[in-house]
C-alpha cells in the first residue's frame, strides 16, 4: 500500500513538472485593480504607471496535493498607460498594459524548469461608466471595461513565463461605493475567455477563468489612503487534446495597500499579500508590489 502511494505521488510530481510550463508565472497582474482604480478622472487626464512585483513560493499544489521540492521566485514589472476622454459626452478611458519579467527560480518536484523571460502579452482596454456618483462620499460608481490581450510576448510551450501564446478577451465590472466618513468599498469582477490554439500536434485550450476582487479603503485625505483587500480566482482548467491536466486558476489571496501622493501629480503605492489557498499551481507566501503613478 505504501509503495503504491509513493508511486502515485511520484507520478503526480513528474506530471506537475511536465505541465508547469502551461501556467503563467504571475496570473495576478494582468487585470488586477487597486483601491480607487475605477474613479473617474477629468477628460484630458493621462496617467503613466509602473508596477514592480516580487513573488515567492515554496509550495506547488497539484490536484490537492503538495509537490515536494518545489520553489518559485519571480520579478515582474508592468507598464500601464491611461487616457481619459469622452465619447458622446460620456467619460471613457483608454488604456494599455505591457508586462515584463525576470524569473530566476522555477523548480517543481526538484526539477528545474525552463523559463521564458522578457516582455509579456500586450493588453488594450476601454472603460465607460453607466453609473456615476452624485456625491463622492456616499455615491456609487460603476464602470464596465473590455480588455483584449494579444499574444505579443515571449512564449515557449513547456516553459514558465508570463506569455499565454494566444488571444484572451476579458470583460470586467468595477464598483466604488462611498460609505461615508472617508470609507469606501472597491470591488471588481471579470471573466477571462482564452482562445484555443495548437502547439505542434497538441490542441491547447483553457476554460473561462473568473476573478473577484474586493477592498475596504479608508481615505485619510485626498492624497493618502490604506486598504485591505481580497482576490479570488476560479476556473481556467487547462486541457491538452481535450484532457484535463490539473492546471487551473484557483487562488484566494489577501492584500494590504497603502497609497499617498508625495507631490500633487506623483503617487507611490505599496502592496503586500499572500495566498491563503491555491490549487493547480504555486501558492505564493510573498507577493510584494510597488506602484508608481504620474499624472500628466
Amino acid at each position: 500500500m505504501n509503495t503504491r502511494l509513493a508511486k502515485t505521488r511520484l507520478a503526480k510530481t513528474r506530471f506537475a513538472a511536465l505541465m508547469l510550463g502551461c501556467l503563467a508565472a504571475a496570473p495576478a497582474l494582468a487585470i488586477d485593480v487597486g483601491p480607487g482604480d475605477y474613479a473617474i478622472a477629468p477628460a484630458g487626464t493621462t496617467l503613466g504607471l509602473l508596477y514592480f512585483q516580487h513573488l515567492r513560493s515554496r509550495d506547488f499544489q497539484m490536484q490537492g496535493d503538495k509537490v515536494p521540492g518545489s520553489k518559485f521566485v519571480g520579478n515582474v514589472g508592468l507598464m500601464r498607460g491611461l487616457y481619459y476622454t469622452t465619447i458622446a459626452s460620456e467619460p471613457v478611458v483608454w488604456q494599455f498594459v505591457m508586462p515584463f519579467s525576470h524569473l530566476p527560480t522555477a523548480t517543481v518536484g526538484g526539477a528545474r524548469q525552463r523559463v521564458s523571460e522578457g516582455t509579456g502579452d500586450l493588453t488594450l482596454g476601454l472603460t465607460f461608466w453607466p453609473i456615476k456618483p452624485s456625491n463622492e462620499e456616499t455615491g456609487t460608481t460603476l464602470g464596465v471595461s473590455a480588455f483584449v490581450t494579444a499574444p505579443t510576448g515571449k512564449y515557449k510551450f513547456g516553459s514558465v513565463g508570463i506569455g499565454e501564446g494566444t488571444w484572451t478577451f476579458t470583460p470586467q465590472m468595477g464598483l466604488i461605493q462611498g460609505l461615508g466618513n472617508g470609507f469606501f468599498f472597491d470591488a471588481a469582477a471579470d471573466v477571462a475567455f482564452t482562445v484555443s490554439h495548437n502547439e505542434g500536434w497538441t490542441r491547447v485550450s483553457r476554460d473561462p477563468s473568473l476573478q473577484v476582487q474586493a477592498m475596504l479603503r479608508k481615505q485619510f485625505s485626498p492624497a493618502t489612503n490604506i486598504a485591505i483587500g481580497y482576490s479570488g480566482q476560479w476556473g481556467g482548467d487547462l486541457h491538452l487534446d481535450g484532457v484535463k491536466t490539473g492546471q487551473r486558476t484557483r487562488r484566494d489571496q489577501i492584500r494590504f495597500y497603502a497609497s499617498t501622493f508625495v507631490t500633487k501629480d506623483f503617487q507611490i503605492q505599496g502592496m503586500i499579500g499572500r495566498d491563503l489557498h491555491a490549487d493547480g499551481g504555486f501558492k505564493y507566501d510573498t507577493v510584494a508590489q510597488v506602484r508608481l503613478l504620474k499624472v500628466f
